[in-house]
């Protein structure tokens, strides 16, 4: 299991496109994906649950992947979710 805290440097934080994009990404692996911001703990790979977090530009949230390919998938995540717009 790997497990990496993440700032959140999208203009807009995790509104409906990026969750949308960060579904995608997360989908394209077969390690279990979630996504933790304060007290709720999501799967990656849901769209709804993704988008009950509300995270802003400049919040923390932490990757947690796990299975053969999540040093993959959190890279992945990473730059996403790294890349100012």
């Amino acid at each position: 299991m790997l497990k990496k805290s993440i700032e959140v440097k999208l203009s807009n934080g995790l509104d409906a496109r990026p969750v949308a994009e960060l579904v995608q990404i997360a989908t394209k692996y077969d390690s279990s994906v979630h996504i933790e911001y304060q007290d709720k703990k999501v799967n990656a790979k849901s769209i709804m649950g993704m988008m009950t977090l509300s995270v802003g530009m400049g919040e923390s949230v932490t990757v947690i992947a796990e299975g053969k390919d999540e040093a993959g998938a959190v890279d992945e995540m990473e730059k996403y979710l790294s890349c100012a717009e």
